[in-house]
């Protein structure tokens, strides 16, 4: 055989796959349990972030969740970095950005907002994410369509009920305003990666902004230290920096990379909208936060709209 040939036949896409059915179902099935895996991971980050809220500073929370994340990620991914520091290098700008929208800031704002909002509005103000992410989309010139359009007011809706707890009088909670702020902090940063140069390593993009967003985040850390104080290291701080150190930061992500990876970003998309049921029922059991009538109907509007908001509506 020629070598024209064998790389004709070899660059095919999943030539070998399209003959194995069982093989495909068995990847998909994979890919949802390891989106859905993600999903509960993220949603158990905003019930510590609330629990935290009375014993670790938020600054402080964010930066030592972080270096758990490094020292996870490093055996990892360190290597990885280090071989494509020449890359890292020549896109600093994009990877700088990256961390400080994704794990300087984002991060941080979820903490504060979990000082005066209850876990389970974080999760359903963040569930309007991904309206945030069409919208980006609009402004690079996509054409969203009315489906996506009516989605986007409805989560919106849900959104502003929601803050305003149906009061006319807008008497928004500072944590809900700290939410709306993460959100599109998340909305930015998710935008942003549809830009990441692809040959940038995902391991190695992961850990040089693990890093970078720790090293940002470190000068506010030493200014809290100085103004509030150390928090106590005990079983119920520790432990819940350690989960969102490991799990939120180091394996959440590891399977939604793998998820989308298997089936696709917008098949895994339809599983992250349910965090609000999942935060909700997290909060429940482990905070004792029960969820009224109001933000049941929010729940509602939310996920709707998302949902609508998530079709395709339009061609670039």
């Amino acid at each position: 055989m020629a070598v024209r040939d064998r790389v004709r036949i070899s660059s095919e896409p999943l030539a070998g796959e399209r003959g194995r059915p069982g093989r495909t179902e068995k990847a998909a099935a994979v890919g949802l349990v390891l989106a859905a895996v993600a999903t509960v991971v993220w949603s158990g980050s905003f019930v510590t972030s609330r629990a935290l809220h009375d014993s670790v500073p938020p600054v402080q929370a964010a930066f030592w969740r972080w270096v758990v994340a490094i020292v996870a990620v490093a055996p990892f991914a360190a290597r990885e970095a280090w071989r494509q520091r020449a890359l890292l290098r020549r896109h600093l700008g994009f990877v700088t950005l990256a961390a400080l929208l994704g794990v300087t800031v984002y991060n941080t704002l979820v903490n504060q907002a979990g000082l005066s909002t209850s876990a389970g509005n974080m999760g359903m103000i963040m569930a309007a994410s991904p309206v945030l992410m069409a919208l980006y989309e609009r402004l690079g010139g996509a054409r969203l369509g009315a489906r996506r359009t009516i989605g986007m007011l409805v989560a919106g809706a849900g959104v502003l009920l929601l803050v305003s707890k149906g009061s006319t009088a807008m008497n928004f909670a500072a944590g809900d305003l700290w939410m709306l702020a993460a959100a599109v902090c998340f909305g930015s940063y998710s935008a942003l990666l549809r830009r990441k140069p692809t040959e940038i390593g995902g391991l190695a993009f992961l850990f040089s902004t693990f890093v970078l967003g720790a090293l940002m985040l470190l000068p506010a850390y030493v200014v809290s230290l100085m103004l509030q104080g150390g928090f106590e290291p005990t079983a119920g701080t520790v432990g819940p920096l350690v989960y969102v150190g490991v799990f939120s930061s180091a394996v959440a992500f590891f399977a939604w990379n793998k998820a989308v990876a298997l089936i696709g970003a917008a098949r895994a998309g339809v599983i992250y909208y349910l965090q609000p049921v999942c935060v909700a029922l997290l909060s429940f059991a482990l905070l004792g936060e029960a969820t009224g009538p109001m933000q049941i109907v929010c729940m509602a509007l939310i996920l709707g709209g998302v949902m609508l908001g998530a079709g395709r509506g339009g061609r670039r």
